[in-house]
């Protein structure tokens, strides 16, 4: 197979296949129909089917066999390479020359769906000899461009082949891509380096100077540290008032057009794009040490309302987790999801093994789910209309997030209440007011492309879904938010709870430091309240929690006057810790009530009153993360899914 047409690449590098109308793909369609009805794999009745679900999905007829239990994928391919003439290779039992793969872009080969098999040598000359499951990329452009070879001839073989053959071969190459790509392209916006000299200078400008003042004198000292410290708290909350302000009126405004359409319509009319214009939708799913979640996983995704030959679903699990790869292989999974075996390597990380996934995505859009994750049916097609809504300058969304065993035990219930709050209101605000928005770790969903171009996630990062959201801002892409909720399992216990918020909080406190190098590029994007967010909010987030236990120490000795010998605040200082005690447990408990409202969560209300209690769990992770962002930065403390006694 040879042309005489110079390669087209995308804006990727990667070579691009003929076009749709004159492909060899298109041409085949009907011989491979033809091929497997008289093999009587399909019946005469299939066949109606099959060409009515395609006129609907708008597909290769393959991915409509494929998906919709029609054949197997063995028998696709082995008769598709009948209907073009060409053998038949099975990469497990006949595996390429490896040592062709060096070099080679991985992702090219993984979304061409192609890996160089053999170079042979004739009286003719030297052919490399391609095993694709794409017979309409240019092979010919391959075979010149990465070996200098000008004959070059195909086998056939299963996109699955291609995918393990690459990923075995190329597997140390994948794992320092995914792992470093971000920190060796652009280490400015990597966590990998720690804080900048700058910062450092400043750090250490600021604590000489606070220990020169108590040495000069501890009481004067003392109250600097407590008025700027009180300062600093109240602040940040009223960061958050604001912000959740905001959101409220949002969702006023929300409700308001709901009913206005109710009352004119007589009920809400949903857009919806017809499945041949969907675009393809990629989902990730990474996975550790979850085996007892796998078989929530497929129950989940299959409610999606999406046409399932417009699915791509990555199961990313790591190569030492035996057990959950095992219950993978053992679980009949739908021909749109695959296992993904993420290559050993540092750091172990979710962001690390989502940026496998990026590499292998095949759709225009993509999303992160949690293996518990229980997103409503119809969010897919609502992230499609809101991004056309908005326009190519928004490159993700993030969806609602909350819980579905929320009452299950005091935690839970704390917790519903926190992300009612961060995620129906607080955010909301935050997107209202165009300002660096941290996303949450599930159910974002990004074009594909801006998502490449950004760097995918950060490794090193171990909150990299608020990373990234500050990254986009920063570099002039735009996020929003989507009305459509996931569904998650809220910790029910305390010590997983702990270690899993401590995570959290080191990452927020990593993303602050990573953002903070350099003010710039945050400035030209977001301008100075761009700025004042970043460090109220995502840096106050964690601020506030290790704040809070002096607070509360120092406003309970305000409040009732506890003696302490030899010692005495002035008047001011302790009414501003008096203040900032009672202001800040006020807002907190009033914004948690407020939180109820939207989702009519009315029994949650009187648990809204022991905010104060929760906030010292949180000061407790808070403490934890700051000593392991010094000895540990980028140790990822797994949470443990499947805990929950409600079925999700």
């Amino acid at each position: 197979m040879t042309t005489s047409k110079r390669p087209t690449r995308n804006r990727q590098g990667k070579i691009r296949p003929q076009e749709v109308s004159g492909s060899i793909t298109k041409r085949t369609e009907e011989p491979l129909l033809n091929s497997l009805v008289a093999d009587r794999i399909l019946t005469h009745e299939d066949l109606d089917r099959v060409r009515e679900i395609q006129r609907c999905e708008n597909g290769w007829i393959g991915r409509v066999l494929l998906n919709h239990g029609f054949c197997s994928r063995l028998e696709l391919y082995q008769h598709w390479a009948s209907c073009l003439g060409r053998p038949f290779v099975n990469l497990i039992a006949s595996p390429p020359d490896y040592s062709l793969l060096r070099g080679l872009d991985t992702s090219a080969m993984f979304d061409e769906r192609w890996v160089p098999w053999r170079i042979t040598d004739s009286e003719s000359g030297r052919t490399l000899v391609v095993a694709t499951a794409n017979p309409d990329i240019r092979l010919l452009d391959i075979a010149k461009q990465e070996f200098g070879i000008g004959r070059v001839t195909y086998v056939l073989t299963t996109d699955w082949d291609i995918l393990q053959a690459v990923s075995k071969g190329a597997g140390k190459t994948v794992a320092h891509v995914a792992g470093e790509d971000l920190a060796e392209s652009r280490p400015h916006l990597s966590a990998s380096r720690g804080p900048s000299w700058i910062q450092w200078l400043i750090l250490a400008a600021t604590a000489t100077g606070m220990l020169g003042l108590m040495y000069w004198n501890r009481f004067v000292g003392l109250d600097v540290l407590l008025t700027v410290l009180n300062i600093y708290f109240d602040a940040s909350i009223t960061t958050k008032l604001v912000f959740s302000v905001m959101g409220s009126r949002e969702v006023r405004k929300e409700e308001e057009k709901r009913l206005r359409k109710l009352i004119e319509g007589g009920g809400v009319i949903r857009r919806r794009v017809p499945d041949t214009d969907l675009p393809m939708y990629t989902i990730l799913v990474p996975c550790y040490r979850e085996a007892n979640v796998i078989p929530v996983v497929l129950r989940n995704i299959e409610k999606l309302d999406y046409p399932r030959s417009k699915i791509q679903v990555l199961l990313l699990l790591e190569e030492d987790d035996i057990e959950s790869i095992e219950a993978a292989k053992s679980t009949k999974t739908p021909d749109y999801m695959r296992i993904v075996v993420i290559p050993d390597g540092k750091p172990r990380t979710k962001a690390r093994a989502c940026n496998v996934g990026l590499s292998l995505a095949r759709g225009e859009l993509l999303v992160i789910y949690d293996a518990e994750d229980r997103p409503e049916p119809a969010q897919l097609r609502d992230v499609v209309d809101r991004f056309d809504e908005l326009g190519p300058e928004y490159v993700c969304l993030q969806a609602r997030l909350n819980y579905f065993n929320s009452t299950q035990n005091f935690l839970t219930r704390m917790f519903t209440l926190e992300y009612s709050l961060w995620f129906d209101y607080l955010l909301l605000g935050v997107d209202k007011l165009g300002l660096p928005m941290p996303l949450g770790g599930t159910s974002n969903h990004f074009r594909v492309q801006a998502l490449r171009e950004l760097g995918g996630w950060d490794p090193y990062n171990v909150t990299e879904d608020a990373d990234l959201g500050i990254r986009c801002m920063a570099l002039g892409y735009k996020v929003g938010t989507i009305e459509s909720t996931t569904w998650e399992e809220a910790c029910p216990e305390v010590k997983a709870w702990i270690r899993q918020r401590t995570r959290w909080i080191k990452g927020y406190m990593m993303t602050t430091t990573v953002h903070t190098r350099s003010f710039q590029k945050l400035k030209k994007t977001t301008g100075w309240r761009g700025i004042t967010s970043l460090i109220l909010f995502i840096g106050g987030t964690p601020a506030t929690f290790l704040i809070n236990p002096i607070v509360l120490a120092w406003g309970l000795y305000g409040i009732f006057g506890l003696p302490l010998p030899n010692f005495h605040l002035i008047g001011p200082i302790t009414a501003l810790n008096t203040f900032s005690l009672i202001f800040g447990n006020s807002i907190m408990i009033a914004l948690s009530i407020m939180a109820t409202r939207r989702r009519r969560q009315w029994s949650l209300v009187g648990y809204a009153l022991l905010n104060p209690v929760y906030w010292l769990l949180h000061s407790l992770a808070a403490w934890r993360a700051l000593i392991q962002l010094i000895r540990k930065p980028s140790d990822w403390e797994k949470t443990p899914h499947g805990l929950s006694d409600v079925d999700a």
